[in-house]
């Protein structure tokens, strides 16, 4: 599951608002706002509110998440952000809503007017199902799930592909090269637009100036035109950054082309260029490609699982794509990208793969899976032989004569109680200890007779951390009896600090006779009954 909270504006919420998120995206100049869409469909944002784009109806900040109710219960699947900014999203139902910066109508309402609130884009989109968004800095596109594409907003470079650089007020079907070609895919440059055709063709229009059409030139193009130098290669997935553009093939090859000042092609130099190039050549296959027009990065994640990034990571140049430990590619601009926005409306559902600590953890105490029981204060616990005989010594010594032998199905264990055995195991699946600082002093005592070091250290932790005036002489004999010195020592500080309080609880005067003396004579030692 992809964690949220990698985003420094994540870090607003609490732990079970953060939990609520099934969906979020953030934006902004400096990733300084933030949708999120909640396990039951609502929808919430929060952060700078620059052109009232967080559409809660005024123009004030909010550190404190406000509820859009206008969308709430739509279903939310796609959504994508300008830097304007404006915002536009679409629904499962095909439905298409916009809010924000409006100066050059990309919000696709025919006006001007900045959108304060999120509004339905009916315009030639009312009986069409749209079923992705894009946007560049000023400009917007539709897809529709039959393939029809629409663009709108800002079209000084052509971006909007009517043929003309008039600004386009209402959404507009894309066509000219893309006439009768179902369309797959689409992207958004700053002001450029990419999209891929199903038959695994590219088509760029908009601005070229660093050759980010892939047309091997640097001239603007007014309508779609098809990008020649893939031909005999199909196209799955097209990425946009802000001046460049990666494309992935039906076979997990990378192209890359446009500009390269960071790096962001990953060709080992920062040389622009003008036409598509392989990269990641000696790479295994590629199954996902990132990038974003708010930034200079570039992140692919191969068939195995690895992630890759390159361009601009932290303000450095990465001219190669570099392997990273990140499960995907969405962490890479959490941690490297400038400004840290999401490349794209992020899932953060959880997903059916465990990681093998996950699964172990899934299966302590699981009848349907165990082959080994133990009996404690007439309850049983069910693990699995082999991992107590991999994670502990006292277990594989126990077990060495007789593994592959008839074992008993059942142990019997009477020196320990129920929850001092029970912690004990699923530390054994967990490399975690939750218990209570008077049951860690027999957790203690196990890990003690069972030589296991780090664990003692754990339960000393626990004790150390839950030590009250009540229960200080109690853990205090308990360090003593275990030959835990740290313990004993800090327990005995303790005591000294708190004498008064301490010497007036009944397990002041329970104490053993000379743990009692001795702990006397060292108070006084100390000075501490001078008084």
């Amino acid at each position: 599951m992809v964690d949220v909270g990698k985003w420094p504006i994540f870090t607003l919420l609490s732990p079970q608002e953060i939990a609520s998120i099934r969906k979020a995206c953030v934006f902004g100049t400096s990733a300084n706002e933030a949708i999120y869409i909640t396990h039951n469909d609502e929808v919430f944002v929060f952060g700078l509110n620059c052109s009232n784009c967080l559409g809660t109806g005024d123009n004030q900040s909010t550190i404190v998440p406000k509820k859009l109710e206008a969308l709430c219960g739509k279903k939310i699947s796609s959504l994508s952000y300008g830097s304007g900014p404006h915002v536009v999203l679409s629904t499962e139902d095909g439905e298409v809503y916009a809010w924000g910066h409006n100066g050059y109508s990309q919000l696709g309402n025919g006006t001007t007017n900045q959108g304060i609130t999120p509004v339905q884009i009916c315009t030639n989109l009312l009986i069409k199902k749209v079923v992705e968004v894009a946007c560049g800095s000023h400009h917007s596109m539709a897809l529709s799930f039959d393939g029809d594409l629409y663009a709108w907003g800002y079209n000084n470079c052509g971006q909007v592909g009517s043929g003309s650089t008039a600004n386009q007020p209402t959404p507009r079907r894309v066509s000219n090269c893309l006439q009768g070609k179902m369309v797959v895919g689409i992207a958004c440059g700053q002001t450029s637009s990419m999209a891929v055709v199903n038959n695994g063709e590219v088509y760029g229009w908009g601005y070229n100036g660093n050759g980010q059409l892939g047309l091997g030139n640097n001239g603007n193009q007014l309508t779609p035109c098809r990008v020649a130098a893939l031909h005999g290669v199909c196209i799955l997935q097209i990425a946009c950054g802000y001046a460049h553009t990666l494309a992935l093939t039906d076979e997990g090859l990378l192209y890359a082309w446009g500009a390269n000042t960071y790096g962001q092609l990953g060709t080992g130099n920062k040389s622009n260029q003008l036409s598509p190039v392989q990269i990641m050549m000696e790479k295994e296959r590629v199954v996902e490609i990132a990038a974003c027009h708010s930034a200079h990065t570039s992140a692919a994640k191969t068939q195995s699982g690895q992630v890759y990034m390159w361009g601009q990571c932290r303000g450095q140049s990465v001219v190669l794509p570099h392997l990273t430990h990140f499960a995907c590619t969405d962490d890479v601009f959490a941690c490297f990208a400038t400004p840290a926005v999401m490349w794209r409306l992020l899932s953060v559902e959880h997903e059916d793969f465990l990681t093998v600590a996950e699964s172990l953890k899934k299966e302590f105490d699981s009848p349907e899976t165990s082959d080994l029981k133990f009996r404690v204060d007439g309850k049983y616990i069910h693990v699995h032989k082999a991992v107590l005989k991999i994670r502990c010594e006292h277990f594989r010594t126990m077990f060495q004569s007789y593994w592959n032998e008839d074992m008993k199905e059942v142990i019997e264990i009477d020196q320990f109680s129920y929850p001092v055995y029970r912690a004990f195991l699923e530390y054994l699946y967990t490399d975690s200890v939750d218990l209570p600082p008077e049951d860690a002093i027999g957790l203690l005592d196990l890990a003690t007779s069972y030589c296991e070091n780090r664990l003692k250290k754990l339960c000393q932790h626990i004790i150390k951390r839950g030590i009250t005036v009540e229960n200080a002489f109690s853990l205090l004999s308990a360090a003593v009896r275990y030959d835990a010195e740290d313990l004993e020592e800090f327990c005995f500080k303790f005591c000294v600090n708190h004498l008064t309080e301490v010497t007036q609880t009944a397990a002041f005067w329970q104490m053993d006779g000379p743990l009692l003396k001795e702990f006397i004579a060292k108070a006084s030692k100390c000075g501490a009954f001078k008084n």
